[in-house]
């Protein structure tokens, strides 16, 4: 599963995580499939109104997640989950000049052949009429789907949950908030609106599909983001978003 992010050279790295969006996009173009319909736009506002999503970590364990990829088990996390595959272009059965290249993916077993599960949160509004966990039973997710990349099936049927990876979970503004401790890792993109975080900055954009544009045809806006792994400086709550992006609630 490679879930694009940012190319050195002639590598192509993945990020170490499912990303909400990513989510939000293989739900949608599996519901589009079910339904037998075209309209990508309207029927990802309707997930966009009924759902919430965390981001999916990859882990060893089918219940929870092991091994945060941030800190000191960045490493452990690596040498886990990912690897790589090198490809290249032909040209007439001959390799094409500057033609190869490598992708990072997540992997579907670790480096010692043990299953890899993706583990996160999914919210539902109250009445949803979304056939999600269905969808869920063949959904694609990320890059390279044409070469049958980024399948995932169901190995647990979800489950009532009150917690949300072991914190508590709230309503705010009608949409499901997180409250967090000072010092704890945040382990999704939160809107950079404070100073409250630790970390990285980077803009989070994606494409859009819509009937005028088609697949793809169009970028989203630049949300501007602390990255995931960033450390809080107090304690804090951060309401979901549509695509799995956090908001800070004020006090």
């Amino acid at each position: 599963m490679h879930i694009g992010w940012k190319k050195i050279g002639n590598l192509q790295q993945t990020r170490l995580y499912v990303s909400g969006r990513n989510i939000w996009g293989a739900l949608t173009s599996r519901l589009v499939r079910d339904q037998g319909d075209s309209n990508y736009e309207a029927i990802g506002k309707i997930v966009d109104e009924e759902l919430r999503f965390t981001y999916f970590y990859p882990s060893r364990s089918p219940e929870n997640i092991e091994i945060w990829p941030w800190k000191n088990h960045l490493d452990i996390y690596l040498w886990n989950f990912l690897k790589s595959y090198v490809s290249t272009s032909l040209n007439d059965k001959t390799a094409e000049d500057s033609a190869l290249h490598e992708t990072e993916f997540i992997s579907p077993t670790t480096r010692k052949g043990d299953p890899v599960y993706l583990i996160g949160y999914i919210f539902e509004k109250e009445g949803c009429t979304l056939r999600w966990r269905k969808a869920l039973e063949q959904l694609q997710i990320g890059g390279e789907r044409g070469y049958g990349w980024g399948r995932a099936q169901i190995n647990i049927e979800p489950k009532l949950s009150d917690k949300c990876f072991e914190h508590d979970i709230i309503e705010k503004d009608k949409s499901p908030a997180i409250k967090m401790k000072a010092n704890e890792c945040i382990f999704a993109h939160v809107l950079a609106t404070g100073k409250n975080i630790n970390g990285f900055v980077e803009p989070l954009v994606g494409r859009v599909t819509s009937e005028s544009s088609g697949f793809g045809g169009n970028m989203s806006e630049a949300d501007i983001c602390w990255a995931p792994g960033g450390c809080l400086k107090k304690d804090s709550f951060f309401k979901i978003q549509p695509k799995g992006i956090w908001e800070e609630c004020q006090d």
